[in-house]
């Protein structure tokens, strides 16, 4: 005669497994977090030589030949869609952000540029309620309107109400992945994913490469190197990403994406003498904090209607 397994022990053994696979997800994710603050570290001295659309080019090309077998067996089929105005939407949200975040590392430091971009959330959090029917509740909007008082408190607009402008650019980036963003939200309900992958791997890398006709700087062998190497530090950092969601639960591996400002602020200090000072470490207190907190609510809510 066989013998049953008591209750309780599987029901630890499904705790210490999940478990084991939230700490494995924390892990990739602080690794994938770590890539993509030294990417936008590389980022801010490439573009001492070259053009912020060139840098983008040729990470789209690296990104594009890691997804051609997907691609290719999908296409044509992958092109396809009833929704072209959204994709449109979408690529265009998503080219402002990667140019942006290219951009805005070379004329801010490091830490201030990571950290504006966290107002991608409170962007979203808008969108969803007008495009996708979202509800707002009072929660949420505090934590929106927390959110912007942080961003003003890192651009710190001066008493005759002017601020660098600079500090625009990776807010108008925030606004565009978060455009994207809702895009996906939306298109994920009828699309394919071969086909969301085809669109952005495909038309940004156009929207970036028509340019260089004119911008297109020849590079030596190191620097091509170099800029190839960020495509591929990119891409491992998109992949390692997918795999930290896949062992862990999104409430958990979420907010350590915030510990690219920590990355941020070591590689800017080691690489460019950079201090953040107390605006910019009180305003990414403020984002971080309203950040995961709209974070928490969306959890709750999500397991109450499961």
């Amino acid at each position: 005669m066989g013998m049953n397994v008591p209750w309780y022990k599987n029901t630890n053994n499904q705790k210490v497994n999940s478990m084991s696979e939230n700490i494995q997800g924390i892990l990739w994710a602080l690794v994938a977090s770590a890539i993509v603050a030294v990417v936008a570290a590389m980022a801010k001295i490439a573009v001492v030589d070259y053009h912020v659309l060139q840098i983008l080019f040729i990470r789209q090309l690296v990104i594009f030949v890691s997804v051609m077998p997907d691609l290719s067996r999908a296409f044509p089929r992958c092109l396809q869609t009833r929704h072209p105005l959204l994709h449109m939407a979408r690529i265009t949200g998503a080219f402002v952000a990667l140019s942006s975040g290219i951009w805005a590392v070379a004329v801010l430091p490091l830490t201030t540029a990571v950290t504006l971009a966290f107002s991608q959330v409170f962007f979203a959090a808008l969108l969803a309620l007008y495009f996708l029917g979202e509800p707002v509740g009072f929660h949420r909007l505090s934590a929106i309107i927390a959110g912007f008082v942080g961003v003003i408190i890192v651009m710190r607009p001066g008493l005759d109400g002017f601020f660098d402008f600079n500090v625009l650019i990776p807010v108008g980036g925030a606004l565009g992945a978060a455009v994207a963003v809702t895009c996906v939200r939306k298109l994920s309900a009828t699309e394919t994913t071969a086909t969301l992958l085809s669109y952005q791997a495909i038309f940004v890398g156009l929207a970036a490469g028509i340019p260089m006709i004119w911008l297109w700087v020849t590079p030596s062998l190191p620097d091509l190197l170099f800029l190839i190497s960020m495509g591929i530090l990119a891409t491992i950092a998109q992949w390692i990403g997918v795999r930290a969601l896949r062992l862990a639960e999104l409430s958990v591996v979420g907010p350590v994406e915030y510990i690219k400002l920590i990355y941020a602020a070591f590689l800017g200090y080691l690489l460019f003498a950079e201090i953040p000072d107390g605006w910019a470490v009180s305003g990414a207190a403020v984002i971080i904090g309203s950040s995961i907190y709209i974070f928490h609510r969306e959890m709750v809510q999500a397991k109450a209607r499961a």
